[in-house]
């Protein structure tokens, strides 16, 4: 069992609230507090009398998970039996009461700075349609490139709430599990020992449990050794977090890959809000530098987490006030997860890597997956959840892994106008039959069905796969390049035209004459942003697809490269280029639309950010907008653009 501990000090809200999906009629929040507390809620629509909910509505709605000593994470859905108003703001205050207090706290006791400037509490706007959206991808805290969370609050307190975006749209790498920074990993480790975390047993591995990870052998920058060698004296190691330097990206960096349960919930809590920040610093432990850690690199990358800290209270005002929509790519789990059969095989082969992989899953499906779509999971994977949490390491514990890893409703939508359709683009891959080297399709024949059954008689749908459908064909074809010499790994091989499969019935999807005739899709991954729009060759009634991309959030592509891969993509792939006929998109007509300011004629934007989006009322783009962290933003042309035959 947990052990009580001396939590006189902690602050009682260590996360959140973050609001997830939000109607009128159905609302809920996630958060995570040092104590087990009792709920009160009051909401204040504007203009009208404070409307309490009713207790045993709070009760039947909240769910919680015990996960240390001084951790708890909450899910509140609230069922409400008369319907909120639209186009108004509503207010809310969250009142905690900590279990054997009568004391209620509410958000300005546990985060003063939670509401905008001018108004009396946190709130948010429902709207009866989406007229515009925020979205992004791609947080690193220690990238040396501005927050986009923050940009987005400042675009927030200075726009009218009519205006506010209707939803958030997270599309994936909210977090690193694989690419840590010493420092943020020093930091982990003090909030796991102040919170009180259980020890997680290992098998099979150098290390016999979490304990010896977190205290005695932390292994900082030394985490990829962890793994034993395979059957062929490769390492596994070498399969899952190495591979690989990158020619075309950038390197890997799992040094610091993150590997207990404990370790991955407190990354969720030091990259979401700055309350656990106040009890702990990032000081270099004593005899690092004789262990290999370069004094001079950790401090740079600590001053980096301490600018990307002081702003963390911003981000989580943008995230109290818009619903929050998530979905997982790969860093929220391992670089490359499920990219190939062969990797499958390699990762889920070893019961040390699958727990590491599993517990990066679990800790997705805490904060982030269960706000998606609570009514996937059932009463029975929430008292499991819990049991492991109490008791990481059991056989219980790989059961449940092995469960998340089956799990077929991580994808989800939301019935907003037009509707959101989150896809997972992870755990339903179409696995090559011919070579288990080559990538796999990003979702399988069966799931892809079931999408355009979803898709059929619907005008219009905002689509977010994580990684773009239609992407950049120079980098596509050098993808494929390496793949041939049967290095995927090297180059993040992922786009939905790399499996013949799944691009045909893709396609074929977007053709359909019941599909929606207005397509939004939304994607982050690939460190740079861009907008496609595009249009079937000889087909003037088909489908009116855009491919809008935004990325990242706390993220950038190397600048040089990327601008030498622009110039080469708009040189080599001209309308008139015969390389088109080389590809699978030969059919397509694609229309990059030019980010202005742009110096040289640029397609690629390459600047963290959030991107923003307004529609019309039928469900197409009229305005896209890269709202830079550094404040200069970039409008893309979307009336006109340069066609070009693929």
């Amino acid at each position: 069992m947990i052990e009580k501990n001396d939590i006189t000090k902690l602050p009682l809200v260590l996360s959140g609230p973050i609001l997830r999906e939000m109607t009128p009629n159905q609302l809920t929040f996630w958060f995570a507090t040092s104590e087990s507390v009792s709920l009160e809620l009051v909401l204040y629509p504007d203009s009208e009398e404070a409307l309490p909910v009713d207790l045993q509505v709070l009760d039947k709605g909240h769910q919680r998970f015990c996960a240390a000593t001084s951790l708890y994470f909450h899910l509140l859905v609230v069922d409400l039996n008369e319907s909120l108003p639209t186009e108004r703001w509503i207010g809310y205050d969250l009142l905690l009461i900590p279990e054997g207090s009568n004391e209620r706290k509410n958000w300005q006791d546990w985060a003063p700075h939670l509401a905008y400037e001018g108004r009396e509490l946190p709130g948010f706007v429902l709207t009866s349609s989406i007229r515009r959206v925020m979205h992004g991808s791609c947080r690193k805290p220690h990238h040396p490139s501005g927050d986009g969370l923050v940009r987005a609050d400042s675009w927030l307190s200075s726009h009218e709430i009519s205006e506010w975006p209707s939803v958030l749209i997270m599309s994936g790498d909210q977090i690193y599990t694989d690419d840590v920074s010493t420092p943020m990993l020093v930091a982990i480790h003090r909030l796991i020992r102040l919170l009180g975390f259980p020890s997680e047993s290992f098998s099979e591995a150098r290390l016999s449990n979490s304990q010896q990870l977190h205290d005695t052998e932390p292994l900082y920058a030394d985490r990829q050794n962890l793994l034993p060698a395979l059957n062929d004296d490769t390492s596994l190691g070498q399969v899952l977090f190495t591979g690989t330097r990158k020619p075309v990206f950038t390197s890997i960096n799992a040094q610091n890959h993150l590997v207990s349960l404990a370790e991955i919930l407190a990354m969720y809590l030091l990259v979401w809000s700055p309350a656990c920040w106040q009890l702990i610093d990032m000081q270099m432990p004593q005899g690092l530098d004789k262990k290999g850690i370069d004094k001079k690199s950790f401090e740079s990358e600590k001053q980096i987490i301490e600018t990307f800290k002081q702003q963390l209270h911003r981000a989580q005002r943008v995230m109290a006030h818009l619903p929050c929509a998530m979905i997982f790519d790969d860093h929220d789990v391992t670089d490359d997860w499920n990219l190939t059969a062969a990797w499958e095989q390699a990762a889920y082969g070893h019961p040390f890597s699958k727990r590491i992989i599993g517990n990066a899953l679990l800790g997705y499906f805490i904060c982030q997956g269960w706000g998606n779509a609570p009514e996937h999971f059932t009463e029975e994977m929430i008292t499991t959840t819990q049991e492991v949490l109490l008791k990481p390491g059991t056989h219980t514990h790989d059961e449940l892994i092995d469960t998340l890893l089956r799990f077929p409703n991580w994808h989800y939508h939301w019935q907003t106008s037009p509707e959101i359709v989150v896809l997972d683009t992870r755990t339903h891959r179409w696995r090559s039959e011919k070579n288990l080297n080559k990538p796999s399709g990003l979702m399988d024949w069966e799931m892809l069905a079931e999408l355009q059954q979803k898709l059929i008689g619907k005008d219009a749908v905002i689509l977010v796969s994580p990684a773009p459908m239609f992407g950049v064909k120079l980098i596509e074809v050098i993808q494929r390049v390496f793949t041939w010499f049967g290095k995927p790994l090297m180059v993040d091989a992922e786009n939905w035209m790399a499996h013949p499969g799944a691009a045909n019935v893709l396609l074929n999807l977007f053709r359909h004459t019941k599909t929606p005739k207005h397509f939004v899709i939304l994607s982050g991954d690939v460190h740079y942003s861009f907008v496609y729009s595009i249009e079937w060759r000889g087909q003037k009634s088909a489908a009116d697809i855009w491919q809008i991309t935004s990325s990242g959030i706390k993220n950038e592509f190397p600048k040089n490269l990327l601008e030498i891969l622009d110039r080469a993509n708009r040189w080599l792939y001209s309308p008139r280029s015969p390389l088109n006929w080389f590809t699978k998109r030969r059919r397509l007509r694609i229309i990059p639309h030019k980010p202005n300011p742009s110096s040289r004629g640029e397609r690629l934007v390459n600047s963290a950010g959030i991107g923003l989006v307004e529609f019309n009322s039928d469900g197409s783009p009229h305005n896209v907008i890269q709202l830079n962290s550094d404040g200069k933003d970039i409008e893309f042309e979307i009336e006109e653009g340069e066609a070009r035959w693929e």
